[in-house]
């Protein structure tokens, strides 16, 4: 068993010890002040040397022979030497900045690769492009893009709202009743970004509950966690529930009026509209029953039971990736304060109790150093999930909180540290985009769909290939992580592969004042990580935290930071003085109605929230021929689609493939049985899957998670995913012109038997590669069949297919 001093890995999902037994073997087991460590960490050991681990720097053999973009993801692939691969990234990154400016590198580049401080692969990745004269970037999440947009013209921006979010103590203490909108996942509490010392999110959530608190679920599936009840709901209806519940408290007079007055602003709209006043349609609870699938008599018991007790409105993060996902958190909001709990012990609302483990703890944000990445001379970015748009659009006109901006034309895809092949919806048509850059140059340490749909690919380490300094500032600890793994093969830190590329974009007559030392900053990576614990540390010692000295802190493996002894109240100080204390709104209250997003002009969004009818949902017209409502989900074996490869993944797993979970009755209808392959398709492509049936889902839902490694079967058009890579069905579609954000749980699918032989799933299996004796020649420089002309069509709604 893993003693203390042994050496400390620290991931996303958790922090274990390492051990060597006799024969050398490692083996992990979880830090010893973990109350509830996750699995997925099991699974470490296993892919630092695994049959999809990248060896050698790659180049995509159409690509070096004759700078061919089409068959990025069907290719085999030519290894190489890192000077070459580095010769020919450096090529490539010189000649599109002086053909085509700088906006012409698109450097997202969203991930969640490492826990680590310094070794944070997109930070890395920004220094040294910023240090190159920028490159266009990215704005906002795939988790939460709506909530992060809207809020800051509502109450205040989504990290201060996490910062100073309500716990789960202060919920016991109140004995409130949490109304869930989304529910409370156990599974999505296994995570946390920065890392994760202690578990505290099951633990926490079950005293609530022992000290008097009550949840009431409302999803379309009932939640694996501590729920006392379930109110089934169809997908995306939560907005018309939650003005259900608003009419019910307003026309029985069980708002709080005297809030609603002094702590917000244009409450008078937003009651006339959910009365009819404003077009003769009252949003009432018969209203919203019809919409939801919810008896209006459960709508309006739940408003009066609201009002009568503490009540705390949670919304799930998955709630913003909706068609018109920014209205649910604005309601959340405006709900919350028509019961007049904001600002007091254990009320008000809350904001993803249980997206991860941080959210409803008990910790005091930390400021923890990070890697400096400087400053970008460009200023065009996109929305984070309108990168498809972006590569097939460039010069398009598009809104965005209310800007008019226009996508950059890119030629040039950098990525570090992420897998937009998972993340991303319509993966057909985002294989499709990907063609257009003339380069693609990826780090990766396995072959991931994103690996292959790269022209140059670099072999990069594992966090627990070396040593870092890792910690999220929500957490209980700091740690010393280090490494307990030699790299495997030529595989190369991030670090190092941008600091050989900085040598390579240097300028040869000037080498004092070079790119290399502007990047690396004159320190090796202990340096860097001495320097960024100093900087915490100086931090800290301003806020009376003294921590030791560089040396025993590596030595010691963390540091623990003490707990606060009162827990967090949220927008308490607003409460107890808004004119001391107003909110960073225009009006400096919340914001029921909002003038400047009325004046933005989008179509269904009057300034205040509002019900419209997603494109697809159980209600729409597109039911009839797709009449299961999709529900993507977090996996529960892994963080997004990394250790897909793994054990503890794969047995998650039916005959290889992911689960799709179905009601019995739909099941029944379409002849499935448990562990069947089933088809999920509509216009977008299809995938297969392993059939799960469930007593505890709504008729009319399916629910998948995402993560599974893309695993095409071209032969059918649309491709199929054999693998059940979920989001190749998923569209992709906005939320809104006001965020832009991913909308992919409005989702609408058919569900069928696999009649034939299900092909063998391939996705973990590396592509072929020709190793070559001689010195490679550098491939010509890619052009595109037709050059592409300035965008001179009208501004339109963003794309994305039905």
């Amino acid at each position: 068993m893993p003693q203390s001093g042994d050496p400390l890995v620290s991931t996303h999902w958790g922090t274990y010890r390492a051990r060597n037994d006799a024969t050398g073997a490692t083996s992990l087991a979880a830090f010893e002040d973990d109350p509830d460590p996750s699995p997925i960490g099991e699974s470490i050991i296993e892919t630092l040397s695994d049959s999809c681990r990248i060896a050698r720097p790659m180049i995509r053999k159409s690509y070096l022979e004759r700078g061919d973009t089409t068959r990025r993801g069907q290719d085999s692939f030519v290894a190489v030497s890192w000077e070459e691969a580095l010769d020919l990234a450096a090529r490539e990154l010189t000649r599109i900045r002086a053909n085509y400016g700088n906006e012409a590198i698109y450097a997202g580049s969203y991930g969640w690769a490492s826990a680590g401080r310094f070794h944070h692969a997109q930070s890395q990745l920004r220094r040294l492009l910023n240090l190159f004269g920028g490159y266009t970037a990215s704005r906002n999440t795939y988790s939460y893009a709506a909530a992060e947009v809207v809020l800051p013209h509502v109450v205040a921006p989504l990290d201060q709202l996490f910062n100073d979010h309500t716990s789960w103590r202060a919920i016991g203490e109140t004995r409130a009743l949490v109304v869930a909108f989304g529910g409370v996942s156990l599974r999505n509490s296994q995570i946390n970004p920065g890392g994760v010392a202690r578990h505290t999110h099951k633990g926490d959530i079950a005293g609530a509950i022992a000290a008097g608190a009550h949840i009431v679920s409302i999803t379309p599936s009932r939640d694996e966690g501590y729920s006392n009840e379930w109110t089934p709901i169809r997908p995306n209806t939560d907005l018309a529930l939650m003005l259900g519940l608003a009419h019910t408290l307003t026309s029985e007079g069980l708002h709080d009026k005297d809030f609603l007055t002094r702590y917000c602003t244009g409450f008078d709209k937003f009651e006339s509209y959910i009365c009819g006043e404003t077009d003769g349609l009252a949003r009432d609870a018969d209203w919203a029953a019809v919409i939801t699938g919810v008896d209006a008599d459960t709508i309006r018991a739940l408003a009066r039971r609201m009002a009568k007790q503490p009540t705390v409105v949670n919304a799930s993060w998955s709630l913003t990736r909706q068609h018109n996902g920014e209205m649910n958190y604005w309601m959340t909001v405006v709900l919350a304060a028509m019961l007049g709990g904001v600002g007091r012990k254990g009320e008000g609302f809350a904001l993803g109790l249980g997206a991860v483990n941080s959210i409803g703890n008990t910790r005091r944000t930390v400021r923890l150093a990070a890697l400096p990445t400087g400053r970008n001379p460009i200023s065009a970015f996109i929305p984070v999930a309108r990168i498809a748009d972006m590569l097939l659009h460039p010069g398009q006109p598009f809104r965005y909180n209310g800007q008019i901006l226009h996508y950059p034309d890119i030629r040039l895809v950098y990525w570090a540290g992420g897998n937009p092949f998972h993340h991303h919806q319509d993966l057909n048509r985002l294989r499709k985009a990907w063609r257009k850059p003339e380069t693609v140059i990826v780090h990766e340490p396995h072959w991931t769909p994103l690996a292959r749909h790269a022209d140059i690919v670099f072999p990069a380490t594992l966090p627990a290939e070396r040593n870092d300094i890792a910690g999220s500032p929500r957490d209980t600890h700091l740690f010393a992580t280090k490494a307990i793994a030699e790299p495997f093969a030529e595989a190369r830190d991030d670090h190092d592969i941008f600091a050989g590329l900085a040598a390579r974009l240097s300028s040869p007559d000037n080498r004092l004042n070079s790119l290399e030392a502007a990047f690396t900053g004159g320190k090796d990576k202990d340096e860097w990580l001495q320097s960024l614990y100093d900087d915490t540390r100086d931090r800290l010692a301003e806020t009376g935290v003294h921590m030791p000295a560089f040396e025993a802190f590596r030595e010691a493996g963390f540091f623990a930071f003490d707990a606060p002894e009162d827990p967090c109240i949220l927008l308490k100080a607003f409460r107890d003085n808004p004119d001391a204390h107003p909110l960073p709104t225009p009006s400096g209250r919340i914001e029921i109605f909002s003038k400047t997003i009325a004046g933005f002009g989008i179509m269904g969004n009057p300034g205040h929230p509002a019900w419209t009818p997603p494109v697809e949902w159980l209600g729409a017209r597109l039911a009839e021929r797709w009449p299961i409502h999709l529900v993507t989900h977090q996996p529960a074996r892994r963080l997004h689609s990394q250790l897909d490869q793994a054990r503890h993944s794969l047995e998650g797993k039916i005959n290889g493939r992911e689960a799709c979970v179905i009601s019995r009755q739909d099941a029944a209808r379409r002849g499935l049985r448990e562990g069947d392959v089933a088809r999920i398709f509509n216009d977008r492509g299809s995938c297969l899957a392993g059939v799960r049936i469930c007593e505890d889902v709504l008729p009319g839902v399916a629910m998948m998670p995402t993560g599974a490694w893309l695993d095409l079967d071209e032969s059918l058009t649309p491709a199929c995913c054999k693998h059940g890579n979920v989001n190749i069905v998923t569209a992709d579609r906005a939320t809104s012109e006001l965020a832009q954000g991913p909308a992919a749980l409005s989702c609408l699918v058919e569900i069928e038997r696999h009649k034939a032989e299900p092909p063998p799933v391939t996705a973990h299996r590396p592509p072929e590669i020709e190793i070559v004796q001689k010195k490679i020649s550098l491939p010509p420089a890619p052009r595109r069949a037709h050059p592409r002309p300035p965008w001179s069509g009208p501004l339109r709604p963003t794309s994305g297919t039905v």
